[in-house]
């Protein structure tokens, strides 16, 4: 039984990302609204994607060693192009997205901790492996979410990082010891049988800093479970980059690299934007029939977390029913989660049987 505990009572990824619009909504008796979603009568009823798309309807993804400065160059970009911002995952991610008051345990969140990998990479709990197992799927239905927004609306999505290059963690941890075979190969297969489902980003922005000066800006964060990251490990992380993933994703996609001082131009980067043409990869195969299935996969979260589950056996992820009942109870036992939203009276919810 895996040990993510995972809570998929979470909007739509449009929906989340369009905080603050208007959302159609539909209602029975005087209940809670409910998204309408998008679904098979919408498409019999005429419902297209390709009509909203524009020069700018992109996935993105900005990528980079860790304090790489790829979260401003997306910031200024998005802001540039027209396109929507979603800063990179983290392990709260669900937590975010049904708008928790306050941040739910880690044992409700993968079990698993940033601050004790950093300083403590090879405990003998496992904790390692369960962060970087957590995190594919947490991008996973972040990714989820950016593909829904961008055939919802058509606007563009930049994003920071995505499923298919978070593997440079996965590797890094690997050259250095952190996780054992069984977890690579296990990643490996997991990644095999849920990536195929999407369609990889338009282009991947590099941005390349030296392992030495990530390892700097670092220590000058403050943070103290950053103070002692090895230098070692952020040059497995950027040979992995370099190695690995960029070679591998530029058959699929367009790629772009610049050093830390291009990509503090952002004309320069732009334009170069510009001049692609964008015909590698699968996206200019697409059509309205691809984009309508893709469009239903991926506004179904349940069934997009799904794919990065599978019932093998290891230690690192895994634990019995009697924890897993622990756990599930546990979380039943927080407020407002014994029912579904807006039926828990202990979070003063009323008219509970009118709806």
């Amino acid at each position: 039984m895996a040990l993510r505990f995972i809570r998929l009572l979470i909007p739509s990824g449009a929906t989340a990302f369009r905080a603050g619009s208007a959302v159609p909504t539909s209602r029975i008796h005087s209940g809670v609204p409910s998204n309408l979603q998008y679904g098979w009568w919408a498409y019999v009823l005429g419902e297209r994607t390709t009509p909203r798309f524009n020069k700018n309807s992109k996935i993105i993804t900005v990528d980079g060693n860790l304090a790489s400065g790829k979260g401003t160059l997306a910031q200024k970009l998005a802001d540039r192009l027209g396109m929507l911002y979603v800063s990179e995952p983290d392990i709260h991610y669900l937590d975010k997205m049904t708008g928790e008051k306050e941040l739910l345990d880690s044992r409700f969140n993968g079990n698993c901790s940033l601050e004790k990998f950093y300083t403590d990479p090879m405990s003998a709990d496992g904790n390692s492996y369960r962060l970087q197992s957590w995190m594919y799927h947490v991008r996973t239905l972040h990714y989820a979410d950016a593909i829904e927004h961008l055939l919802t609306t058509g606007q563009g999505v930049i994003m920071e990082r995505s499923p298919y290059s978070d593997m440079v963690f996965l590797e890094a941890m690997a050259n250095r010891g952190y996780i054992r075979k069984q977890c690579v190969d296990h990643y490996n297969e997991i990644k095999n049988i849920s990536i195929c489902e999407f369609l990889p980003p338009h282009l991947v922005i590099y941005v390349d800093v030296p392992a030495e000066d990530v390892q700097k800006k670092i220590k000058q964060t403050g943070k103290a479970y950053l103070q002692n990251v090895p230098l070692a490990y952020l040059k497995s992380i950027e040979d992995a980059y370099k190695k690995s993933f960029l070679p591998k994703i530029s058959e699929h996609c367009e790629v772009l690299a610049y050093d830390a001082v291009q990509a503090q131009d952002i004309e320069k980067v732009v334009e170069d934007i510009e001049y692609l043409k964008f015909e590698k990869g699968p996206w200019p195969e697409q059509d309205d029939v691809s984009f309508h299935h893709l469009r239903m996969l991926v506004e179904d979260k349940q069934k997009v977390a799904d794919l990065t589950c599978i019932a093998h056996f290891l230690p690192e992820v895994t634990i019995g029913a009697h924890e897993y009942d622990e756990t599930y109870y546990a979380y039943k036992s927080l407020p407002g989660k014994q029912y579904a939203p807006g039926y828990n009276e202990d979070v003063g919810d009323k008219n509970i049987w009118l709806k």
